[in-house]
C-alpha cells in the first residue's frame, strides 16, 4: 500500500512493437544506421564492425521483429515464400507444405499459405498480395491451368513463380515434377506380373500430373494391343468418397476388374473402404494400387501398395529455384525438373483371383 492508501502497481508494460527508433536510441546511433545494418543495405561509407555488432545486439535484446509487409512496400525482400495449394484437404499436399516449409525455414524464409479449395479461381484473391510484393516468390502446389487469367497474371508479375505437380509442361513457369509415366508403368508391370489383365483406373480431374498418369495408363495397354475397356476408366472427386463411389460402380459391372490403379492415395483409401463394405477381399478378390505414398498408406488395412513420390527432394529443388532467383535478383530462366518415383509394394496387391 502507498502512503495515500492506494494499492501499488508495477511498472506498465508496453505491448507496442519495438521500432528502429527504439534501437537507435538504445544503441546511440542514427535511425538510418540501424536501418542499413538490419536491412544489410550497401553504404558508401562503411559501417564499423563494432557499430554493426552493437546494433544487432540491441535489436536482439529488445526483441525486434522486422515487419515483412513494410519491407515489401519499401522494395526490400520480405523473406516470405507464398504457397498456393490446389487441394489443401488432400493429405499429400499437407505433407508437401510441411516439407516446403522446412526447406524454406532452413534458408531464413517463412511460408504464407493460401488454399484454392480445389478451385483455381479462388486463388485470385492472392493477386493483391503479389501486386504489393508482400511475397518474394510464389510456389504453386497442384495444377492451376484451368484458370488461365490467374497464371497469366503470375507470369506478368515480377515475382518468381515455381510450379510443383503441374505436369511437365507449363509455358513460362519453371516446374518440378515426378516421372508420372514411370510410376504408372511400374504399377502396371507389377500387376501384370501378378497375372492381372482386367485393370481399372480411377482418377481425379485430368489436370497436370493426373492427366499424365491417365495417358500413361492408356498407352501401356495400347502398346500391348490390349486397349482398356471404356467402363474401366472412372473419373471421381479426389477424395475417399470419390474413390469409394467409383469402386462400387466398377464392381457392379458384368465383368468387374480384378485390379484398380488410383491416381492418388486419397482415392485409394476410399477404394479400400468400399471394398471392405461390399465384401470384396483385398488382395484376394481385388488388388489396389495408389500413387503418392502419403504417411497413411502404410497404415491402411491392408497396407497400400503405391508409387512413392520423392516429396522432400522435389520441394527442396522448388525452394532452391525460388530462393536462388530472389537472392540473385535475376531471371533464372525456365527449367523443368523431373525426379524419379519408386513403387512400394505392400499388402494390397496379390495374384489375380482364380476364375
Amino acid at each position: 500500500m502507498t502512503a495515500s492508501g492506494k494499492k501499488a502497481t508495477g511498472p506498465s508494460v508496453s505491448t507496442r512493437p519495438v521500432t528502429m527508433q527504439d534501437i537507435a536510441r538504445a544503441a546511440g546511433v542514427s535511425q538510418s544506421t540501424v536501418s542499413r545494418v538490419l536491412n544489410d543495405t550497401p553504404t558508401s561509407v562503411p559501417i564499423a564492425a563494432e557499430t554493426r555488432e552493437r546494433v544487432q545486439e540491441v535489436a536482439r535484446s529488445l526483441g525486434y521483429r522486422p515487419n515483412p509487409l513494410a519491407r515489401g512496400l519499401r522494395g526490400a525482400r520480405t523473406m516470405l515464400l507464398g504457397v498456393i495449394v490446389r487441394e489443401i484437404t488432400d493429405p499429400f499436399f499437407s505433407m508437401a507444405v510441411e516439407a516446403l516449409s522446412t526447406e524454406a525455414l532452413a534458408r531464413g524464409y517463412n511460408v504464407v499459405l493460401g488454399s484454392a479449395h480445389s478451385k483455381a479461381d479462388e486463388a485470385i484473391a492472392l493477386r493483391a498480395v503479389l501486386e504489393t510484393r508482400h511475397c518474394d516468390a510464389i510456389v504453386l502446389l497442384g495444377d492451376m491451368r484451368d484458370e488461365p487469367k490467374f497464371l497469366e497474371d503470375l507470369r506478368a508479375s515480377q515475382t518468381p513463380v515455381i510450379a510443383l505437380w503441374h505436369g511437365t509442361d507449363l509455358d513460362g513457369v519453371p516446374t518440378v515434377n515426378t516421372d508420372n509415366r514411370a510410376g504408372v508403368v511400374a504399377s502396371l508391370d507389377h500387376l501384370t506380373q501378378l497375372g492381372h489383365s482386367r485393370v481399372a483406373f480411377i482418377s481425379g480431374r485430368p489436370l497436370g500430373d493426373i492427366r499424365e498418369r491417365r495417358t500413361a495408363f492408356l498407352e501401356y495397354f495400347e502398346a500391348r494391343k490390349a486397349p482398356v475397356r471404356a467402363e474401366y476408366i472412372r473419373e471421381a472427386s479426389n477424395d475417399p468418397a470419390g474413390g469409394a463411389a467409383a469402386l462400387r460402380s466398377l464392381m457392379e459391372l458384368e465383368q468387374p476388374p480384378t485390379a484398380v490403379v488410383c491416381t492418388t492415395d486419397h482415392l485409394a483409401t476410399g477404394v479400400l473402404h468400399a471394398a471392405a463394405e461390399i465384401g470384396v477381399a483385398v488382395p484376394g478378390g481385388l488388388s489396389v494400387v495408389g500413387f503418392d505414398d502419403i504417411p497413411l498408406a502404410e497404415f491402411t488395412v491392408p497396407a497400400l501398395t503405391t508409387v512413392h513420390m520423392p516429396v522432400n527432394e522435389m520441394t527442396a529443388v522448388a525452394a532452391r529455384l525460388a530462393m536462388d532467383e530472389v537472392e540473385a535478383d535475376t531471371d533464372g530462366g525456365v527449367h523443368n525438373f523431373v525426379l524419379p518415383p519408386s513403387l512400394v509394394v505392400r499388402k494390397s496387391t496379390g495374384p489375380v483371383p482364380p476364375g
